[in-house]
């Protein structure tokens, strides 16, 4: 019988387990050990495994192979330890887009100082129909490599526009060839395998991964040597995020897979060992609790065995990536945790604590009161430490300390929870004595053997996997039906891998609409099955390995040019508290606002929020600007009053959201206004306004007025003062005399690379956006919208007035409950900055229980369900609700009804704004990011009096624009942002 090692790399322990695996085996955990981790942990490697060995008692020729859980490669990223760090070049094969915001943008400085090598754009890059933006010049990337090595880079990542679904051209693998042929000792990553679609996350992981390639090589070689040390002769591996295997080859070529591996193998070594107390595979959604010496951390177990993963994008060592890691939420409660009660007798525990050196508890003779010394004392950890040491302990103390505990772990329970029904709990990790035996809206809360040691035996258990991320063609055939097609073809990717076909499922699939696209849907799916005892490597796992043919390089037009070597960055990265926050003043120079780079921060912020679920996150528009920022440009933007004499021109972005997260900003929107300028022969344009404040679209207008472009000042206010889905549902279209669109026309739009469309007339007003939209498709779903100009006085009627002083304020406050610790107020706190409850309130607070979505008409449609959750947590004043609330969507929130008791009401509509916030955070949700079980409120602040005032207001940004028979009832009064101008300026 085969047996298998598990091992698990902690910050303080080293653990290994030894398992049988056979079906029918009736003892599968043979032994387990703890050994202390060491500096050089490939001995606490080996002494954990030859403790388990001993244990075990086993011929080490029944061994079929060792796989290893390790946090080394993520560490040396979070300790910023340069000599296991190389500098890395970067290639972005974009053609002529996505050039805004190049490689490197969003790491903190710090980081960048260390790994930032020279940055290339080239040609090359995929639209969203899988057509090629350009073909890959041979003779440019040629001459890339001589910079490359003259400059000594070893290691150099390279990304493509698309390139996950590239599946006929490899320009990925074709650029690879090319590097290597020409500097065979030099590492690439390239990065359709390392994440998935979302150029600048994937890009980011890819370099991430890169920096790590000659660290990776020497720690496989150690865990090599460590396995020949001990005898053995069976393969090795190391486990990755998703909690299935990675050869020691792919280990070395893809070392950033293994980042997440520990709280992985957390829970799927508890779903383990769930199966096995109950003798059966166990298929239920449990929640994985793992307490350690200084926190717990709670995951969701799916029915799959397999954990819940986390959001598109998350931050990790303060870059945005997306590739595959669990959703996990950390506290700071552990069994060394601190026990204190102040002056006014309220009892805290943590965050602080002792940590490993647990001998320092009062239960082990030492002088600090823990969460240990309550357990100990309360008699319900029998075999912890000396009871006796803590039998004096104050009664009181300890029930209002286990109380807290207890609190604790249901709210953070609570707060992964999908449903409101009760779940049961896998207890894990040696902190798990802190835990009571029943816990509110648990259904049981299960202790297993050996589920100290549940890292280790899930990385002895690991699997086999085959993940496809894709777009495909779904106008001629279902969607249902191409998502089998993609399902098949994940299982024979894992198969391929060395999966066990008999056992391969499909664990995770996911078919996700692309909003203002008909016909094309974006394909998730994961499949997964035991290993089969066959070592395969990236060739299968990933796809063909095999290198393309390489062409003879022609003597290429394009020289290369490093794109960052003008590039001056701070010394140093800003770390804002709360003091810093509150005292920073805006610069005002003779009535002009001159944006810094903490001000673009905070009107992204603000204006995602302002969005109401639609316009795209601004995450990109804002890094494009700090950059340019950094480069000496200058951003203004002005007071309506102060405009001079001369003509606004105004406008954005128009596209699909989700095809922009992969092809980034480029020259798009400035080419189309000053394709329009050009065509209107105008030369008193005089300044730029954003076309809507939501999303994107309320911060593009800075990039093309800001000095180095048009140099021109941004005004500060909008046409929607939010977002809407179409380009007809602006101001100037109220305030038109007409139905042809007047307020419009003309009109353009610019593809970025030499294509654009000026449109003079059109039928009807609703017509512009349907035309626009068609030539945008055809410019790969992502343009550039100018529109035509209005004079000083039109502006004063239609703009929605200092709503980007409005967008400022929301970020800003929600940075201030970020660094004050008052996130459990975020509600009042945003209510505040949109102008007090009066004219905003907060309308629920819950958990997204439901999602539903489908495209009709190039639109995302949906719905999101929340319920209400219910907190017993004495310490927390926060309002209650009941019942649940259900937000349709047309690409942006439509209206918010609440259900409770039998009873429905709406709590508010269009034309005012609703508002998904993510309560851990702040940060505004897009409806593409609403997700089960995320926690949020529903924040509704009332619509400005260009569209509430008026019938025809009414008619084009109302509830019945949509469709919907529902009344209008405003959520309060509506109150004028106040100016940033105003405040800070002088008088």
């Amino acid at each position: 019988m085969a047996l298998r090692i598990g091992v698990d790399v902690g910050g303080t322990n080293t653990d290994a387990v030894v398992l049988d695996l056979a079906p029918n085996a009736a003892r599968p955990v043979l032994a387990s050990f703890k050994a202390q981790t060491t500096p050089d942990v490939t001995l606490g490697i080996r002494n954990a495994v030859i403790g388990c060995l001993k244990k075990a008692d086993v011929d080490l020729a029944r061994i079929q192979a060792v796989s290893i859980g390790t946090t080394s490669f993520v560490n040396a990223l979070i300790e910023r330890n340069q000599s296991r760090l190389q500098k890395v070049g970067a290639i972005r094969l974009c053609g002529a887009y996505s050039r805004l915001t190049p490689p490197f943008s969003g790491f903190p400085v710090e980081l960048r100082a260390i790994l930032e090598g020279p940055v290339f754009f080239a040609q090359g890059g995929l639209q969203v129909d899988g057509s090629e933006i350009s073909t890959v010049d041979a003779g440019e990337i040629k001459d890339i490599c001589r910079v490359l090595r003259e400059r000594g880079v070893e290691t150099v990542a390279v990304s493509g526009i698309y390139s996950p679904i590239d599946h006929e051209f490899r320009q990925e693998e074709l650029v690879r060839a090319i590097i290597q042929q020409e500097l065979p000792s030099i590492s690439v990553s390239i990065s359709k395998e390392i994440a998935n679609l979302g150029l600048l996350e994937r890009e980011n992981a890819t370099i991430l991964n890169a920096s790590l390639l000659q660290y990776a090589q020497k720690v496989v070689d150690a865990f090599l040597k460590s396995a020949e040390a001990l005898g053995l002769a069976c393969p090795v591996f190391l486990t990755s995020n998703d909690g299935t295997l990675m050869s020691l080859r792919d280990a070395i070529q893809y070392p950033i897979k293994t980042f997440s591996s520990g709280p992985t193998n957390s829970m799927r070594g508890a779903h383990f060992l769930a199966s096995w107390a109950s003798g059966q595979p166990r298929k239920e959604t449990a929640l994985v609790v793992d307490i350690g010496g200084t926190t717990t951390e709670v995951g969701v177990l799916l029915p799959t065995g397999f954990p819940r993963q986390a959001g598109a994008k998350h931050d990790l060592v303060g870059v945005s990536l997306n590739f595959s890691m669990p959703h996990v939420h950390s506290i700071g409660l552990g069994g060394g945790s601190r026990i204190r009660r102040d002056t006014t007798g309220k009892v805290t525990v943590g965050p602080d604590s002792v940590g490993y050196e647990i001998t320092e508890s009062r239960a082990f003779g030492g002088s600090t009161l823990t969460a240990t010394d309550i357990v100990v004392a309360a008699g319900v950890a029998p075999d912890v430490g000396n009871p006796e040491l803590v039998k004096d302990l104050d009664s009181e103390l300890s029930q209002a300390a286990q109380h807290r505990m207890k609190a604790m772990l249901e709210l953070v329970l609570d707060e992964m929870k999908t449903s409101s029904q009760e779940v049961p709990v896998y207890l894990v990790g040696g902190g798990a004595i802190l835990s009571p035996e029943s816990l509110r809206g648990i259904s049981q809360v299960h202790r297993f053997p050996h589920a100290d040691a549940a890292n280790a035996v899930g990385a002895a258990v690991a699997q086999v996997s085959g993940v496809i991320d894709t777009f495909r063609d779904t106008s001629s055939t279902p969607v249902s039906e191409v998502r089998r097609q993609v399902e098949a073809e994940a299982i024979a990717k894992a198969v391929a891998a060395g999966s066990d076909p008999k056992t391969t499922v499909i664990v995770e699939s996911e078919a996700i609409p692309i909003a203002y696209t008909a016909g094309r849907c974006r394909f998730y799916v994961k499949a997964a099955g035991d290993w089969v005892g066959i070592v395969v490597t990236s060739k299968a796992m990933i796809g063909r390995h095999d290198a393309p043919t390489v062409p003879t390089p022609s003597q290429s037009k394009r020289s290369a040019v490093v794109v960052n070597d003008s590039l001056t960055l701070p010394a140093k990265d800003i770390h804002w508290t709360a003091q810093s926050i509150l005292s920073y003043r805006p610069r005002i120079v003779s009535r002009e606002w001159i944006l810094s780079e903490v001000d673009l921060q905070w009107i992204a912020t603000g204006c995602y929020i302002l969005g109401c679920g639609g316009g795209g996150s601004p995450d990109h528009e804002s890094l494009a600007l700090q950059k340019m920022i950094r480069e000496g440009c200058v951003v203004r933007v002005v007071d309506v009053d102060s405009m001079k004499d001369g003509y606004c021109l105004w406008g954005g972005g128009i596209g699909s959201p989700e095809v922009s997260s992969e092809r980034l900003m480029g020259e798009e929107y400035n080419e189309s206004v000053v394709e329009l300028l050009a065509y209107l022969k105008m030369d008193d344009c005089v300044a730029l306004a954003a076309l809507e404040i939501g999303g994107g679209n309320g911060m593009i207008n800075m990039i093309t007025a800001a000095s180095n472009k048009l140099n021109l000042p941004v005004l500060d206010g909008d046409f929607m003062g939010r977002a809407y889905p179409t380009g007809w549902q602006t101001t100037p279209i109220v305030y038109d005399t007409g139905d042809r669109g007047e307020m419009m026309l003309p009109c353009g739009i610019a593809s970025g690379d030499g294509s654009s469309i000026i449109m003079t007339k059109a039928r009807h007003y609703k017509d512009v956006d349907s035309i626009l939209r068609a030539g945008c498709v055809e410019m790969g779903t992502h343009a550039g919208g100018a529109m035509r100009p209005l004079d000083k006085d039109q502006c004063q009627q239609m703009m929605i007035k200092n709503t980007v002083s409005q967008a400022w304020r929301i970020g800003r406050a929600v940075a201030l409950a970020n660094k004050s610790s008052q996130l459990g107020r975020i509600g009042e706190i945003l209510v505040d900055a949109l102008g007090g409850p009066g004219s905003a309130k907060v309308l629920f607070s819950g958990k997204i229980t439901e999602v539903v979505r489908q495209i009709r008409k190039g639109h995302s449609y949906g719905e999101v369900v929340i319920d209400a959750v219910t907190l017993d947590d004495a310490n927390e004043q926060q309002p209650r609700y009941t019942g649940q609330v259900k937000i349709p969507f047309k690409n942006e929130n439509l209206y918010c009804e609440h259900r409770a008791d039998g009873r429905t009401e709406i709590l508010a509509t269009v034309p005012d704004l609703i508002a998904v916030i993510d309560s851990q955070s702040g940060c505004a949700l897009g409806t593409p990011d609403y997700k089960y079980g995320l926690r949020v409120i529903v924040v509704a602040v009332v619509a400005a009096p260009q569209w509430t005032d008026t019938q025809r207001g009414m008619e084009i940004g109302g509830i019945t624009s949509f469709g919907f028979d529902l009344p209008y009832n405003p959520v309060g009064r509506y109150v004028k942002p106040k100016s940033v101008i105003e405040e800070y300026g002088d008088p």
